[in-house]
């Protein structure tokens, strides 16, 4: 038996969360539910513009490393933050929820910091994010632990980390000792935005060495440049063994081997969106990594994703098992 049953690699920073209006996002140049990347003077500007806010341990990988850690599976995660205020945060926090932290912290003084994500939320419950990715972005494959990789029955790659400038060999070697151990590589599209920047890169990688492609629907009609949903997926279903896609309130498509089963969202008061796809992503792998079937995956997958987005935050604040004994899939 492996030593871990999933190991993510991505972005490590702290959300920053606060409820906005439209008209906030419209004057202060703001994308509504996007990620736009920032740099630190806009990151200081922007937080003092903001209301109250709170601040969360967050990444998209490092959420969904969290959640599965929550269900008790053995788990690891790779990501660079600074040894200063956030940094010593987001890895206590991570610990905390029982994952395996040991990526070492940049040294502290003047530069770049820790990451932060200030993500602020309209009423309707969708996110616009603002990403000043700090010391993530310089991710390379120094800090990639071999000996870890090739102990992970699976490998998590955040599509959010393709913007840093030595993290395609970072992946490249997470890989190469995953695969050559005999494990499986899964990665998420995590924004059109992404997809939009690195889309060869992506194709490449997702043709050659992806077993599992975790996506939403604006993600895959993106990759695959298409306004015809069926074809995405059935693009993407001949480019990888498994397919999960989520699709907001009308629930995920799970494709393999020629099946495709659509599983309903679970209906659920939108509070907050952020994480949703995080939560999907981990309780999917985690009911992977357990012999579960991708249909019964997909269902525990929206399960997770309804909790997350009930509440301010994407790191699940309910035991997400008994959630799942409750709708009846363990």
């Amino acid at each position: 038996m492996k030593r871990f049953q999933v190991v993510g690699i991505g972005n490590a920073m702290v959300d920053v969360i606060a409820h906005s209006d439209e008209e906030f996002l419209a004057g202060n140049g703001i994308g509504k539910g996007i990620m736009q990347l920032i740099d630190m003077n806009r990151a200081v500007d922007l937080y003092a513009r903001i209301g109250p806010a709170r601040e969360i341990s967050g990444g998209s990988a490092a959420n969904t490393i969290a959640g599965v850690a929550q269900l008790g599976g053995r788990t690891a995660y790779v990501g660079k933050v600074k040894d200063d205020q956030l940094g010593l945060i987001f890895a206590h926090d991570l610990r905390a929820q029982g994952a395996i932290y040991e990526t070492p912290m940049a040294e502290a003084g003047p530069g770049h910091e820790t990451g932060r994500c200030i993500i602020l939320v309209t009423p309707d419950g969708e996110r616009s994010m603002n990403t000043y990715l700090g010391w993530s972005e310089f991710l390379t494959s120094a800090d990639i632990d071999v000996a870890q990789m090739a102990q992970a029955e699976w490998i998590y790659l955040e599509g959010y980390r393709f913007d840093g400038p030595d993290s395609h060999e970072a992946f490249a070697k997470a890989i190469r000792a995953c695969r050559g151990a005999g494990g499986k590589v899964s990665v998420t599209l995590s924004d059109p935005f992404c997809v939009e920047r690195h889309r060869d890169a992506f194709r490449r990688m997702i043709r050659d060495d992806v077993d599992l492609l975790f996506a939403n629907r604006a993600e895959l009609l993106s990759m695959y440049q298409t306004t015809d949903f069926t074809a995405a997926l059935q693009a993407a279903a001949a480019d990888v063994d498994l397919l999960a896609c989520t699709e907001g309130a009308e629930g995920a498509h799970v494709c393999t081997g020629g099946q495709h089963w659509h599983v309903p969202a679970i209906p659920t008061q939108v509070v907050d969106a952020t994480g949703a796809g995080d939560l999907f992503a981990g309780a999917f792998l985690w009911g992977l990594s357990n012999r579960y079937d991708p249909e019964t995956c997909g269902r525990m997958g929206c399960i997770a994703a309804s909790e997350v987005i009930g509440h301010i935050g994407a790191r699940p604040e309910t035991d997400l098992r008994a959630l799942f004994s409750q709708h009846g899939v363990l």
